[in-house]
C-alpha cells in the first residue's frame, strides 16, 4: 500500500478507545490497545461484488478520512452533469473546484494556518492557492484534540501503533486527481509525519503536498514543486 498502513479505515475501534468516535472515551491501557488492534487491519476486510466483507464481526470501519472528499466529488460530478463549468464544492474545507469565479478569474481557496482552536472559528490564511481546476484536501491536528495529564492528545491515531500520532506535522494540504483520493493522503500524511509523507507523495503520480510543521517554537513548510507553482503571491492572504 501506498500509505504503508497508516491509512486504514478498520481503525476505528481505536479512534472510539481514545474519544473521537462515536463513543466515550475508554480508560486506555496497553492492554486495551494489544486486544483492539487485533481487529485492525486492511487484510482483515476484502471487497467481492461490491459488498465490503469482514473477517470478524468486531471489525469496525471508519470512513471520516474520505467521506469530505467523496462527498465533494459527488457534488461536483452532479454539478458537471447539469452543465455547470464553473462551480465550487466545499465541504468542511475539502475542496472540489474547476472554471473561473464570477468575476472570471481563476477561483481562489486557502490553507488555514494550523492554530490550536477547538471552536473551528480560527480561520487566518497560511496560503492561498489559485485554479481552474482542483481537488484538494486538509487535514490537521489543530481543532480535535484533548489534554490528558499534561499530554496533548491529537484525533489522528495511528492505526500501527494504536496511539495518537505525535511529531513536528502539524497541517497537511494534498491535491490530487480527485477530493476522496486527496482527503486520504492528507490523512496518511498527518499519520506518516514530514519526511515520511514527503516520500509518499513524491511516490504519488500527479499529487502535490503543502506541509507545515512546528520547528524550533515556530512553524515552517515544506512542499511539492507542483504546489509552489499554483500558490497566489498575495502578501495580504485574503481571498
Amino acid at each position: 500500500m501506498a500509505s504503508n498502513g497508516a491509512f486504514d479505515i478498520t481503525v476505528a475501534p481505536l479512534v472510539n478507545a481514545w474519544g473521537f468516535g462515536f463513543k466515550n472515551k475508554e480508560n486506555v491501557s496497553q492492554c486495551l490497545i494489544d486486544s483492539l488492534r487485533q481487529y485492525v487491519g486492511m487484510e482483515k476486510i476484502c471487497l467481492q461484488r461490491h459488498r465490503l466483507i469482514k473477517t470478524d464481526n468486531n471489525v469496525m470501519l471508519d470512513a471520516s478520512a474520505i467521506a469530505k472528499g467523496q462527498a465533494c466529488d459527488v457534488v461536483a460530478s452532479l454539478l458537471k452533469d447539469k452543465g455547470c463549468s464553473n462551480l465550487l464544492v466545499d465541504i468542511g474545507g475539502e475542496v472540489v473546484l474547476q472554471g473561473v469565479n464570477d468575476e472570471g478569474k481563476p477561483w481562489r481557496v486557502g490553507i488555514t494556518k494550523p492554530i490550536d482552536d477547538i471552536t473551528g472559528t480560527q480561520n487566518e490564511l497560511q496560503e492561498i492557492i489559485s485554479s481552474t481546476s482542483l481537488a484538494m484536501a486538509t487535514s490537521g491536528n489543530y481543532r480535535q484534540f484533548y489534554y490528558e495529564n499534561g499530554v496533548r492528545r491529537s484525533h489522528t491515531i495511528d492505526p500501527r501503533s494504536g496511539y495518537p500520532v505525535n511529531h513536528t506535522l502539524l497541517s497537511a494540504t494534498v491535491i490530487a486527481a480527485d477530493c476522496m483520493t486527496a482527503d486520504a493522503l492528507a490523512t496518511a500524511c498527518m499519520v506518516l509525519g514530514k519526511d515520511s509523507a514527503m516520500l509518499m507523495i513524491g511516490k504519488a503520480d500527479d499529487t502535490e503536498c503543502y506541509l507545515i510543521y512546528s520547528c524550533n517554537d515556530t512553524t515552517a513548510v515544506c512542499m511539492t514543486e507542483g504546489m509552489q507553482k499554483i500558490l497566489f503571491a498575495d502578501e495580504g492572504k485574503s481571498l
